[in-house]
């Protein structure tokens, strides 16, 4: 069953909010970390065993998993020569309490989008060596499903989809008696990737003019401002605005503290990206 996250109605108690605003203003946060810190991170692969590519994220106390179903279909119009990437969010009714069932909002599909645009445009998949004879092409599904949203969704779906697609393995592709391609699930080999140019999707959170990375769930509901910043090697192949405004100068500082937050999730990608 498909599920809702209906932001709209998240809410938190006036007294709570003013003592985050508070607690900001003094460069402090309600979970005792530093600005520039992020939450735990624990990734594990292969979870999902009927999966041709899986993932396990915990950010702290959220939690995403990833699943990759690999199929053939028709290329984009715009990218004939090229795979074809699908990415869809859920979040599931006991995510909080503030799910519902129900078909994705606006929440969920916006979730898919930024880890899509991110992936997407950064060289970390090899679309061009997807592309199959007779105007076929590899069609990569990625499934998201938030078991508990604990805030910062966008960073952790990120981490969970890039380490599925590093999990995944392509069958291979053949021809029946017909002389139609088909995909044979008994042979298969490692989906063709470019791991230096792994994307990380790093938001930023502020409240007044106090920048900080990784917000939780009772910190998003406080912000004035989240951006996104989505960095491939050393280029920002993403920056999405959710949330609020930002100056100039407040965006050259997010971006800033963007480079710090991917290299903490570098890091704990580093055995998943290093791993065959």
């Amino acid at each position: 069953m498909a599920s809702v996250s209906p932001y709209a109605r998240r809410f938190i108690s006036y007294l709570r909010r003013e003592q985050i605003k508070r607690l900001a203003a003094s460069k402090n946060r309600v979970d005792g970390r530093a600005l520039d810190q992020t939450r735990e991170i624990e990734i594990k692969t292969g979870v999902v065993k009927t999966a041709d590519g899986s993932a396990e994220v915990k950010l702290g106390k959220t939690h995403v998993i990833a699943g990759v179903k690999v199929g053939l279909g028709q290329p984009f119009p715009d990218a004939p020569d090229e795979g074809v990437l699908v990415v869809s969010a859920e979040v599931l009714p006991h995510a909080s309490p503030y799910t519902e069932v129900g078909p994705p909002d606006e929440s969920a599909i916006e979730l898919a989008r930024v880890v899509d645009r991110g992936i997407r445009h950064c060289g970390y998949v090899d679309f061009k060596k997807l592309a199959v004879e007779g105007g076929k092409a590899y069609v990569l599904w990625v499934d998201l499903y938030v078991i508990n949203d604990d805030g910062n969704l966008v960073d952790a779906a990120n981490l969970a989809s890039v380490a599925a697609l590093k999990n995944t393995q392509l069958p291979a592709v053949v021809k029946d008696e017909s002389g139609a391609v088909k995909l044979d699930r008994n042979n298969k080999s490692p989906l063709p990737l470019e791991t230096s140019k792994v994307p990380v999707a790093v938001s930023v959170g502020k409240i007044a003019n106090v920048l900080f990375l990784d917000p939780n769930f009772e910190e998003e509901l406080s912000l004035d401002g989240r951006v996104t910043f989505t960095i491939s090697e050393d280029r920002i192949v993403a920056a999405q605005k959710t949330l609020g405004y930002f100056t100039q100068p407040e965006l050259e500082a997010a971006l800033d503290l963007a480079i710090k937050g991917r290299d903490r999730y570098l890091e704990a990608l580093k055995s998943i990206l290093g791993s065959s």
